[in-house]
């Protein structure tokens, strides 16, 4: 019989590189884990992109046994979190399967935008909150100063908050006996009926969808026939695991621990984080609160560059949408590209990991559109509707008011850098909402456009402040907006790919840049071409390729200039017509470089 006493579930949440993967190591290594063999630095960042970035994108769990000073053994269930803003519902998930977290603050770094969104999920899941100061072996580590910061800035009380250095190992044993005594066991009811909660699933090529499950009460065990809640399907379980952090199978799980199973599902649909998993012969009358679907903020197309691997892209999707529920996906068409998908993502970030993880994964090459977001349209009809593609705009006349999305954005940041920040986001159509100190660090809240964060806010908020500034955002609804769509044409034909959603400010300057962007990309053809941007019917921009030039008087030896005259004239006629009647031949590559996203 397990004892819930004797059981502790608890994550450690964080800001970027404050410290989180190396605490996790020191745990794994004291608690015996892993052999000193098998120990690497960031042991549960186990994916190749993490090790090369150097950041957690998946939350990992991991089971640890701790003897305690009170002469009891512990069972410790881990979940290592990330810390950047585009996965944030990887942590609000991992944290409802919890009932305490370790809150990592860097001793010389202090609070970061990040430390409180972390904190505020940890509060609205109903954690006990628990600090440790990291990195006091650094110099510039003031661990009494970041202490009064944390009471003043998140309002938790420090008298109990150790310092540590998770990279020498400085006050880890301290660290595990206030996880012992500080955090509160799991409650359940072992004799009840099974009650799971879904918490992550990915997919073995070998042994098929793989689920995290977290016990809340009853006992599920190898051969148990299960039922997902919410679909109705059921599946006999094969196996029953926990990670230590490797797969070790046991018997059974019960009421407070966490683990996972494999029942030979087959269909990626079966699996809907946040499900609750009870037994088909005796199910369960409620289900678990679960999780609130994630909500896509930026939406660009995926395009297989050979139409052949479009199938293997769907196939492809649904296994990654299985291990992250953030990521949405839906099949369209485009005339350019060919068949793809409109995908939806949480930030830029989680798109440049999606598509990393399918290049990689997948050995899939993909065309990526230009990212846009969700715009609301009220039209003169009454009818309301939304689009997240610019080919969907609706007639500039039957439109009554377009909405876009706007964000909170807050941003720490050192003083000195202060200047930069408010004209960057001056520059993005900001409009300043407070501005406090916190030590020598400005803590700015300004709300913005999403559509003007999503583009290069945050790399050039790094460059404006040589990487010390950190940034956080939550949405706050929808504005009114003077919105128009800039559509580009090439040789008089509407290109819907490479259209764009853009502010009436910044309209002719986008509009511009890709014009000169296309004179550079598209090969020279025999006749000219003219780029233009339009909005409407009004052309804003435009850039003419020059024609390939043949000699067609070469053969003419002197004689009269009327006889090559009549040859020009007629390489003229000939030159209108085919640019009356020629398509413009333009190569996949163009759409790759003209929806580079660092748009300088």
């Amino acid at each position: 019989m397990t004892d819930l006493s004797l059981i502790r579930n608890f994550s450690i949440v964080a800001h970027i590189d404050h410290g989180k993967s190396t605490l996790a190591d020191r745990l794994i290594q004291i608690c015996g884990g892993l052999s000193e063999r098998e120990m690497s630095g960031q042991v549960l960042d186990s994916m190749d992109l993490e090790r090369e970035r150097g950041i957690t994108i998946k939350a990992q769990t991991c089971r640890l046994l701790y003897k305690a000073k009170d002469g009891k053994q512990y069972t410790l269930n881990l979940i290592d979190t990330p810390g950047h803003v585009d996965f944030s519902y990887e942590v609000s998930r991992s944290l409802s399967a919890c009932e305490g977290a370790l809150l990592i603050v860097d001793a010389s770094q202090g609070v970061e935008a990040q430390t409180l969104a972390n904190v505020y999920l940890a509060i609205e899941a109903d954690l006990d909150l628990f600090p440790v100061l990291n990195k006091i072996d650094l110099p510039a580590a003031e661990p009494e100063r970041i202490k009064q910061q944390i009471e003043d800035v998140i309002g938790i009380d420090t008298e109990n908050a150790i310092a540590i250095s998770a990279k020498t190992g400085v006050g880890i044993e301290e660290t595990l006996e206030s996880i012992v005594t500080q955090l509160p066991p799991p409650v359940g009811n072992i004799d009840s009926e099974l009650q799971a909660l879904l918490v992550d699933s990915w997919y073995d090529s070998y042994l098929g969808v793989v689920i995290l499950v977290r016990i809340k009460n009853g006992v599920l065990k190898k051969g148990d026939k299960i039922r997902m809640m919410s679909t109705g399907a059921s599946y006999p379980v094969d196996r029953v695991g926990i990670m230590t952090p490797k797969g070790v199978m046991v018997n059974k799980l019960s009421a407070g621990e966490i683990g996972f199973i494999t029942a030979s599902i087959k269909s990626v649909k079966d699996c809907n984080v946040g499900d609750t998993i009870t037994l088909d012969r005796k199910p369960c009358t409620e289900m678990l609160d679960g999780f609130q679907p994630s909500v896509p903020v930026v939406f660009c197309g995926l395009f297989p560059t050979d139409q052949g691997q479009f199938e293997l892209l769907r196939d492809s999707l649904e296994k990654l949408s299985l291990n992250d529920s953030s990521f949405h996906f839906e099949q369209e068409g485009s005339a350019a590209l060919g068949l793809g998908f409109r995908c939806g993502f949480l930030g830029m970030l989680h798109l440049e990991i999606i598509q990393e993880r399918l290049s990689r994964e997948f050995d899939l090459d993909l065309i990526t559109t230009a990212p846009s977001v969700v715009y609301k349209f009220e039209l003169t009809n009454g009818g309301k509707m939304e689009i997240h593609n610019p080919v969907d705009f609706p007639d500039v006349s039957s439109i009554k008011v377009i909405e876009e999305p706007w964000i909170k954005a807050t941003i720490m940041v050192p003083d000195e850098y202060l200047g930069s920040v408010l004209t960057l986001c001056t520059d993005k159509r900001g409009r300043q909402i407070n501005l406090t100190y916190v030590g020598s660090r400005a803590m700015v809240v300004y709300s913005l456009p999403l559509n003007e964060v999503v583009f290069d806010f945050y790399d050039k908020l790094k460059s404006a402040t040589k990487g010390y500034a950190s940034f956080d955002y939550e949405q706050t609804g929808y504005e009114e907006g003077k919105l128009v769509r800039v559509q580009i044409l090439v040789n008089g034909e509407s290109v819907d790919s490479l259209s764009m959603i853009v502010h009436e400010t910044q309209a002719e300057y986008r509009g511009r840049r890709m014009c000169e962007r296309l004179k550079d990309l598209i090969p020279r053809h025999l006749f000219k071409i003219p780029i233009q941007a339009a909005i409407g019917g009004k052309i804003i921009a435009r850039e003419t390729i020059a024609a390939m030039r043949k000699d067609v008087t070469a053969k003419c030896y002197g004689g009269d200039v009327s006889r090559k005259r009549k040859l020009l004239d007629k390489q003229k006629e000939g030159k209108k017509r085919m640019r009356q009647f020629a398509n413009v031949d333009i190569p996949q590559s163009v759409f790759l470089d003209a929806l580079k996203m660092d748009d300088e």
